[in-house]
């Protein structure tokens, strides 16, 4: 049980923390990286878990030592479309969509996500958890995203709460980082719900 009591607003990552995403994401990754001729590398994915897909895309040309072969913005929405096309098979609510419920009329609340708003939205509307909260801020709304802290930053301004009276749940190294930047508490949802963020946890594709 989760004393709420010491935080007037809550913030919730999205993907592995709200949604059960990561076969959703590991399938478009996938196909986004071969369509593209960029190397799979499952180490370096997990390891960007939260990072918005075109500041992945470069990475991983970076750190494959090779240029990026298009636009990132054409390789974005190809990731997004897909992501699209998918999610009504493979993301789910989470136990903290329960938690959000309870919480409904309470607290205000928000999704900071290293998602675009538009697909973060989708996903959410599609899990049935959209309406429960007050605002949505994807890395789209943000000149620098997670790990930096802006976008939980614009969560709290949105909410009208200052950053230390609010929790952020995050299942992801990085967005931990962000919101410990942000000066605001926060609760790792892998050690206190037990999550797994299933993500490149092998070098065969998800099926």
């Amino acid at each position: 049980m989760i004393d709420l009591t010491p935080y007037r607003a809550l913030i919730f990552d999205m993907d592995g923390t709200l949604v059960e995403s990561g076969p959703l994401h590991e399938i478009a990754w996938r196909e986004t990286l071969e369509r593209y001729g960029l190397p799979i590398l499952p180490a370096l994915m997990r390891s960007l878990a939260g990072v918005p897909t075109r500041q992945t895309l470069e990475i991983v040309a970076r750190e494959s030592g090779v240029s990026l072969p298009a636009p990132v913005d054409e390789m974005n929405a190809f990731k997004e479309a897909r992501v699209s096309e998918l999610a009504p098979r493979y993301v789910k609510a989470t136990a903290l969509g329960n938690l959000a419920l309870e919480q409904n009329g309470l607290r205000p609340m928000a999704v900071g996500t290293g998602a675009d708003t538009d697909e973060a939205r989708r996903i959410l509307d599609h899990c049935g958890l959209l309406s429960l909260f007050d605002v949505v801020v994807g890395a789209d709304q943000v000149q620098h995203p997670k790990p930096a802290p802006d976008t939980f930053l614009a969560c709290a301004r949105a909410l009208d709460h200052p950053p230390h009276e609010c929790v952020v749940f995050e299942d992801a190294d990085l967005g931990i980082e962000a919101a410990q930047a942000a000066g605001m508490a926060v609760i790792d949802v892998r050690s206190r719900f037990q999550f797994v963020n299933e993500y490149f946890l092998a070098d065969e594709a998800v099926g």
